[in-house]
């Protein structure tokens, strides 16, 4: 299904809504990406992190109207809106959970059935059309979203559904783990600094914004190059059992210990493709293994975009 035309309802994602005349202000303080950068025609993806620099969620942020919707986990919408309600009191900011006022479709080679719904969405990264009541979103390896409102969902999947075949959310996934595109989950809450997962590569980090909640240390690990644990993708010939869960840990003989953690994972043709984070002398040796020293064993593969740390700062 991945290498066909296909799409799928998002249903593991709800949206977070930050709405006010200081939503810029209030959310440059707490975001990884930049605020500024942000208009009617262009999306980001972000992460908010702790003081530590650990991220407690990561998503996909648009602006709407009078403020901006956040699309992350659906683990996470909870959390993230109470801890961060804390602070909006404090500004002219209101949160609210509109998970149920959206339905986002994820597409794969879809721009034919965009088109034929008004859509002509440019092939440029994070870029925004609005048009006839939808939102389409154009990601970093040329997949697409497309936001509806619930009372326009039904009509949009059935327009959809007459240009493309829809697919269940596994395949959405594995194209995913395939662009290289980590995300925050409900398990892997504060496990991982931005760099850990690329975000920095992906358009997700701004090193120019100023201060927001982690800054010092995401700016630290990117100035520094301390960093030992980065994103890797890997592939299995066969799944035993269920696909692994986020935080999933990997192991090798270079330690007795667990040297990494899955990021997202999804079947692949009878095997298992999947992103985890690595400590690069575990990558470098090459023998990994999922759940156990003597689990199944991982092959690592290429991601389809290098890191840049020089063009990555002037973000």
């Amino acid at each position: 299904m991945t290498d066909t035309a296909f799409f799928c309802v998002l249903s593991h994602e709800g949206v977070l809504a930050v709405r006010g005349p200081d939503a810029n202000k209030f959310l440059q303080g707490q975001l990884t990406c930049n605020m500024n950068y942000l208009n009617d025609h262009h999306s980001s993806l972000g992460a908010r992190c702790t003081p530590k620099g650990r991220m407690q969620s990561s998503f996909r942020i648009l602006q709407d109207g009078d403020g901006y919707l956040l699309a992350m986990a659906c683990g996470l919408i909870q959390p993230q809106l109470a801890d961060l309600s804390k602070f909006a009191a404090f500004s002219k900011s209101k949160l609210m959970d509109e998970s149920d006022e959206w339905v986002r479709f994820g597409l794969s080679s879809g721009d034919g059935a965009l088109v034929s719904l008004g859509i002509d969405l440019p092939q440029v990264a994070d870029e925004v059309i609005s048009a006839h009541g939808l939102i389409a979103v154009r990601l970093s390896d040329g997949r697409a979203e497309l936001w509806a409102r619930s009372s326009e969902a039904e009509t949009t999947q059935l327009r959809l559904g007459a240009q493309l075949p829809q697919a269940e959310l596994g395949a959405w996934l594995l194209t995913q783990v395939r662009a290289g595109i980590g995300q925050v989950l409900e398990q892997t809450r504060e496990l991982f600094i931005p760099q850990m997962i690329n975000l920095q590569a992906l358009g997700g980090v701004s090193f120019k914004k100023g201060c927001y909640t982690g800054q010092e240390i995401v700016a630290r690990m990117q100035y520094l190059g301390k960093l030992k644990r980065h994103l890797h993708r890997l592939a299995a010939e066969r799944v035993d059992g269920e696909v692994p869960e986020p935080g999933r840990e990997l192991y090798s003989p270079v330690h007795g210990s667990s040297v990494g953690e899955v990021v997202l994972a999804a079947n692949a043709d009878g095997g298992l493709e999947l992103l985890a984070v690595l400590q690069e002398d575990a990558a470098a040796d090459g023998r990994i293994f999922l759940g156990s020293p003597d689990g199944l064993p991982l092959t690592l593969l290429d991601l389809p975009y290098t890191l840049d740390a020089d063009k990555e700062i002037q973000r």
